[in-house]
């Protein structure tokens, strides 16, 4: 039971946050029109603020990600290299 998932562009995301904050509509007029679950919305706004930019906390969710891939990163060049060494050690006169 595999569904498609919708994919939503930035734009429409932030768009989103803005109408749930708009003070004459409720999120859940804003749900409805949508077609979005309360729950998506809910996260969207934590990603982003009223003005449509991102929160401090999105942006350090961001950076711890790509940090921790730049951390396997270097962490998998460090094991082939040592693997190197190793090889060409064994193999030197």
């Amino acid at each position: 039971m595999n569904k498609d998932r919708r994919q939503y562009d930035e734009e429409f995301k932030k768009r989103a946050v803005q109408l749930s904050n708009q003070p004459d509509r409720s999120v859940q007029s804003v749900v409805d029109s949508l077609g979005i679950s309360h729950s998506m919305l809910y996260r969207w706004r934590q990603k982003y603020s009223e003005k449509g930019e991102k929160t401090a906390e999105a942006v350090q969710t961001e950076e711890v990600r790509l940090l921790r891939k730049r951390i396997a990163e270097l962490e998998e060049e460090n094991e082939i290299l040592k693997k190197a060494s190793a090889y060409f050690a064994k193999h030197q006169r």
